[in-house]
């Protein structure tokens, strides 16, 4: 059975970055695609960027594009999320998904296991 384990969350100044993992531990990575998720406090969850099994075809949220790059290495069953140029508003909850494929917008409702969350802060 595949299950998620976020890292690489924290506190950061506005105009920093970070780069989030997403390790997946279980026979069946290659098969999902897999879908970054984030929830601000008192907001809905937001679909941030999903990448498809094969690494292609990439998709972003639009307050995203041009800062945030998704990328998957299959040999050690991870997908990352390079964040650049980071704003207060990117703060929240990041959650890494599994689903069958990547569809845009993102539902919530398609991806099959949920890791537990990673806490991105940006502040000064």
């Amino acid at each position: 059975q595949l299950q998620l384990v976020e890292s690489g969350g924290g506190l950061v100044q506005p105009g920093g970055s970070l780069r989030l993992s997403c390790v997946a531990f279980g026979i069946t990575f290659d098969y999902y695609a897999i879908g970054w998720f984030r929830q601000a406090p008192g907001k809905a969850r937001e679909g941030v960027s999903c990448i498809p099994n094969e690494g292609a075809s990439t998709n972003y949220a639009d307050s995203v594009k041009g800062r945030f790059t998704i990328s998957r290495d299959n040999n050690k069953k991870t997908v990352y999320l390079r964040m650049n140029s980071l704003k207060s508003e990117d703060t929240g909850v990041y959650f890494c998904a599994a689903a069958p494929t990547c569809t845009w917008p993102m539902d919530a409702k398609e991806y099959l296991r949920w890791g537990q969350g990673t806490q991105v802060t940006v502040s000064s």
